[in-house]
């Protein structure tokens, strides 16, 4: 587990496998919080937790470089703590296990926490640092990003004094990104009577996994496979063809992860058990064809349970099917200037029903408040069909790009001198908290960046090892070259 501290940069793997030591899943950061402040104390910086529980630090200027603009170095502490079925990690409790495959740094059938853990220990490096020449520097690590960017949303007026904000949260080395989409929690819930179960039925547990899943941002754009919806095609049919019925389902368990697992519960009269499972095995067929060149580890599985005494009534049953199968899920229009950009897209993420409640949750998101709205109205038309409650929270903007940024251009020229080669700008489709920011504090000049990550979100991710070295490099230049004010 301690490799990964002998890499390059030192100074950043040294920080992130400190931090892969803590846990630090959305909504459990004390730990976290702990090791930030302590860390701040050891390297002698100024640290405080603010009433929305980010941290922030300040170091002073180098001397000679006070006149500079303040930077405001931004990266979130919580991961998105995703497992394989496999797995038996407790994310509260026990740290990352990482290790070096080749190029990369995973880790052990969990999310790595490189998202966004990557970007704080830069920003521990800049800290620590005594050889670094810079004007005013502040960090600002947000609390709870992942499950609704409530840091940054609850971050207090007049906090920060920086000029600059340089958002550490990318996850591609070359690309600079000055826009994202902006975002909305959907919650659809319904509340129902179950009805006994006829006790001579038999009862089948039905698991669809091994689904890629994926950022619900990054990756929506990809066709990966949707435990949810590819689940409700087969249960639509077992209800048609072997007299099914619903008893219980569960589905995905992050509003901003693609879900890769699924598991009904359904009875049906003994006789018809044996068909339903050649169904199954039918439908995987059909999947892997579908998802050929997307989906290789598509599994569909059955096994016997007890039979359970209660289940969904006929007519609420067939609501919640035809809404599951009707709600828009994936990509619903690119940007028209950039067109190989998402503008407007759905996650239908988590799916319980189960003991008389049924609820669905999705995250929404587009580049446009209008397509937004536009989005949340196609849902909630849906849902009002079920007789489901839809209700929304959480929602941000989207950040406006600004090609004409002052640090855009200066960080571009300071890429082209030091790797010879053109960095790129990107507007991304997924949330990013400098929109949030920006509405505190809309004087900010806005950059976003960060080294390599892939599959965030996922028991895959991974981080590319060579593109840290660069990414600190830039980082430090960029530093030094902050315009005065």
């Amino acid at each position: 587990m301690s490799e990964i501290k002998n890499l390059k940069p030192q100074c950043i793997w040294k920080n992130f496998h400190a931090l892969t030591q803590v846990p630090h899943p959305s909504g459990h950061l004390e730990r976290m919080e702990k090791f930030l402040l302590d860390f701040a104390k050891e390297a002698g910086v100024e640290a405080f937790k603010d009433a929305a529980g980010n941290i922030v630090m300040r170091k002073p200027a180098t001397p000679g470089m006070e006149n500079r603009k303040g930077v405001i170095l931004q990266s979130h502490m919580d991961m998105v703590p995703q497992k394989a079925p496999e797995s038996n990690h407790n994310f509260e409790t026990d740290p990352i296990e990482t290790w070096i495959d080749g190029e990369w740094v995973k880790a052990k059938n969990t999310t790595l926490g490189a998202d966004n853990g990557l970007g704080v220990a830069a920003i521990l490096a800049v800290m620590e640092a005594k050889d670094l020449k810079h004007g005013p520097v502040e960090a600002l690590i947000t609390a709870d990003e992942e499950t609704g960017m409530h840091g940054a949303n609850g971050l207090p007026e007049g906090e920060l004094n920086g000029d600059i904000l340089l958002n550490l949260d990318s996850e591609t080395w070359g690309k600079f990104v000055i826009g994202s989409a902006g975002g909305i929690d959907v919650t659809a819930m319904l509340d129902y009577k179950e009805v006994e179960t006829d006790p001579s039925d038999a009862a089948v547990k039905v698991t669809l996994k091994g689904l890629r899943g994926g950022h619900s941002g990054l990756e929506i754009n990809e066709r990966r496979g949707n435990s949810n919806k590819l689940m409700v095609r087969f249960v639509r049919e077992a209800i048609e063809r072997f007299e099914a019925r619903l008893a219980t389902w569960h589905g995905g368990n992050m509003r901003n992860a693609i879900p890769f697992k699924t598991e009904v519960v359904l009875t049906l009269p003994k006789e018809n058990v044996e068909a339903l499972k050649e169904c199954v095995a039918d439908w995987q067929e059909v999947f892997a064809d579908e998802y050929k060149n997307i989906e290789s580890g598509i599994e569909f599985g059955t096994e016997d349970v007890t039979t359970p005494g209660m289940e969904v009534p006929v007519e609420i049953q067939d609501n919640l099917i035809n809404v599951i199968y009707g709600c828009h899920d994936g990509v619903l229009r690119m940007i028209p200037s950039y067109p190989e950009v998402v503008e407007t897209s759905s996650n239908l993420a988590i799916i319980d029903i189960e003991g008389g409640k049924a609820s669905i949750k999705i995250l929404a998101r587009s580049s446009r408040e209008d397509m937004k709205e536009y989005m949340v109205k196609t849902l909630e038309s849906c849902f009002n069909m079920a007789g489901m409650k839809m209700t929304t929270s959480g929602s941000y903007g989207g950040w406006d790009p600004n090609p004409d940024s002052e640090v855009l251009n200066m960080m571009l020229k300071v890429y082209k001198n030091l790797f010879n080669e053109e960095g790129i700008i990107q507007v991304d489709h997924a949330g990013l908290e400098c929109s949030i920011i920006l509405g505190k504090y809309p004087h900010l000049d806005v950059v976003s960046l960060g080294p390599t990550i892939r599959s965030p979100h996922t028991s895959t991710e991974r981080a590319l090892i060579e593109t840290v070295e660069p990414f600190w490099a830039l980082l430090k230049k960029v530093l030094e070259e902050v315009p005065g004010k």
